[in-house]
């Protein structure tokens, strides 16, 4: 901690906040006792400028092009880890020893299986149902199926619940598929690892042998390691808005999913894709970079830039990396909207105008077109992203359960709205 203050003149009157430090980072100016010393709050629309608590999960800066989890670099992570790895990381801090992985890998196999009953859950969604729309309500209806891990207060329930849910969400999010394209669910296989689990669970049919790929299952392994946690994001701070009530575990990642469908935040892969199936062949991306550049055209390039990113997004280093390698697996090359996209990706990193305004591809461009290359409808995208977001989730929303000084949720106003006026009886107005 800083010992320095910082100070606030409110109605000719001196008041001095405290100014706290961080492990790397900027300063913060601590305002927490602000409305009770003055009888004012701050305004700061979509919280930019504000820190919701303390954590030591994950560090971005934006400028450079960081991203630690837990102080490791995400490239690091995604080239030398496994999304298991980095799930024990977030959860607990450090990297696991070879037999603390050993324990957590089969800990978290042997949860995979959902309960029975939930099938006939599913059937209860219209067989066109977008498969978000099934995420959000299974998930949250896991807390009527595991009552004996809902009681946040009790340490080894907290425990059950995380690994509970990260077992279960690429069963889930695999079912929501299979349901949404009219095809059998396929049951979790233990002697397979964490991603190739998955794409098992959503590609194989019961009429006949399932090969597995290795690169295509390491290409989903760095998709989840590169979604796993991103500081305090949309998504995240809802789950531990959410929880701050006390609410169950399943309840508040449901909650994180609700948030994610957004096409601002989780649908932004989805979005891509759509832009390029829009501009549609190669000859046409002149046009559509005009309008780009245009500041009267509503037109906007989905998948460049980065809220958070003034820099390279360092996870789209490793997704384009990826993103050729699946392409070149698979043997694509005549496909016209890869084709765009890849054009595309050579304009943005040598145009000036996308130079100067760092418009580089964010990691959604890349994911989009890899997930379509392996067979994913765009409607799945977004599942895959709360699959792998969910250890993010937890991880943050049991950090805030064990902290001593978390309160509830309580936002401020500054409210605009009418004055108090008297009511008028109908028959008068």
């Amino acid at each position: 901690m800083a010992d320095n203050t910082s100070k606030l003149n409110v109605n000719s009157k001196d008041y001095e906040y405290e100014v706290k430090s961080g492990t790397i980072g900027p300063d913060v100016i601590d305002i927490s006792k602000l409305y009770a010393q003055t009888g004012m709050f701050t305004l700061d629309p979509g919280f930019t400028s504000t820190a919701s608590c303390e954590s030591q999960i994950t560090y971005i800066d934006g400028d450079e092009g960081v991203l630690l989890h837990r102080g490791y670099p995400i490239d690091q992570l995604a080239e030398q880890g496994d999304f298991l790895e980095v799930c024990y990381l977030l959860l607990y801090g450090e990297l696991p020893t070879k037999a603390q992985k050993k324990d957590f890998d089969y800990r978290v196999t042997h949860h995979t299986m959902v309960h029975e009953q939930m099938q006939r859950f599913f059937t209860g969604f219209r067989r066109d149902a977008h498969p978000m729309a099934i995420m959000c309500g299974v998930v949250g209806a896991l807390s009527a199926f595991y009552h004996d891990s809902t009681d946040i207060a009790d340490e080894h329930q907290r425990m059950v619940a995380s690994l509970r849910l990260i077992a279960k969400m690429p069963t889930i999010a695999a079912m929501a598929y299979k349901y949404h394209v009219g095809q059998p669910f396929i049951y979790p296989q233990n002697d397979l690892d964490y991603s190739a689990n998955f794409l098992r669970m959503c590609f194989a049919v019961p009429c006949e042998e399932y090969k597995g790929n290795p690169v295509l299952a390491k290409a989903m392994d760095k998709i989840f390691i590169l979604h796993a946690d991103h500081e305090q994001n949309a998504s995240t701070s809802t789950v531990r808005l959410a929880g701050s009530s006390g609410a169950n575990p399943f309840a508040c990642i449901a909650a994180g999913i609700a948030c994610l469908w957004g096409p601002a935040h989780g649908g932004a892969n989805e979005a891509a894709l759509n832009m390029l199936a829009e501009i549609g062949h190669v000859d046409r991306i002149p046009e559509f970079i005009a309008r780009a550049k245009d500041k009267n055209d509503p037109f906007r390039l989905m998948g460049f830039g980065h809220r958070v990113y003034k820099n390279y997004d360092p996870r789209a280093k490793i997704m384009q990396k990826t993103c050729h390698e699946v392409l070149n697996e698979l043997g694509i090359k005549d496909d016209p909207l890869l084709d765009v996209a890849m054009e595309l990706e050579k304009i943005a990193l040598t145009d000036p105008y996308f130079i100067e305004k760092k418009l580089y591809p964010n990691i959604d461009f890349y994911s989009g077109i890899t997930l379509k290359a392996l067979g994913f409808p765009t409607t799945m995208f977004t599942v895959l992203f709360a699959l792998a977001r969910t250890v993010g989730w937890i991880a943050q929303w049991k950090e805030m359960i064990e902290d001593p000084g978390q309160r509830i949720g309580r936002p401020r106003q500054l409210y605009t709205g009418s004055a108090q006026r008297d009511y008028t009886p109908v028959d008068k107005r």
